[in-house]
């Protein structure tokens, strides 16, 4: 690439409208907001990152059983938290588990996507997924947990992104 096409190419980057959400909920019906938002941001060209602290870090954890080194206060946090986006509680309408296979029927119904269809749609357009480092430190979260494709980083990075975007949002 020539000089000036790279110069252009970094220009049309920096001028890039840039989107930042910190998922803090562990709950169905948010993950779907934030996911529906992101890839909505995404296809409007946005540069888009998601930062996962605390319940949402639990969006991001495989569906199976990892074999890790834990103390027992880590492993307890593993046996109550949701492992992935598919035992994820819908938040005020949990109806004692009913709330979350209620809403995802009536996803199927509308064709709307599932949220591991849209985090795997998040994944394609290059949505930037980022786990924060201090949560999994607190509950006892290790990389081999999560699913391929997360970066890793605290605050200081996320505010780095978000200093720059345009749309910031908490969910």
């Amino acid at each position: 690439m020539s000089t000036a096409a790279r110069t252009y190419a970094e220009n049309q980057k920096q001028d890039q409208p840039k989107t930042t959400i910190i998922l803090f909920s562990g709950e169905l019906d948010k993950a779907l907001a934030a996911f529906i938002i992101a890839n909505g941001a995404a296809a409007y060209d946005h540069e888009v990152t998601i930062f996962f602290t605390f319940w949402g870090l639990n969006i991001l954890r495989k569906d199976e059983l990892m074999r890790t080194h834990k103390g027992m206060l880590e492993k307890a946090f593993g046996w109550i938290m949701p492992r992935g986006p598919k035992k994820l509680a819908l938040s005020k309408m949990n109806f004692v588990g009913l709330g979350p296979q209620m809403i995802k029927h009536v996803m199927k119904k509308h064709n709307a996507l599932s949220l591991p269809e849209l985090i795997e749609l998040a994944q394609e357009q290059g949505i930037k997924l980022v786990a924060c480092t201090m949560t999994m430190d607190l509950l006892g979260l290790q990389q081999e947990e999560l699913i391929d494709s997360v970066e890793y980083a605290g605050v200081a990075a996320y505010l780095g992104d978000a200093s720059q975007g345009q749309v910031n949002l908490f969910i």
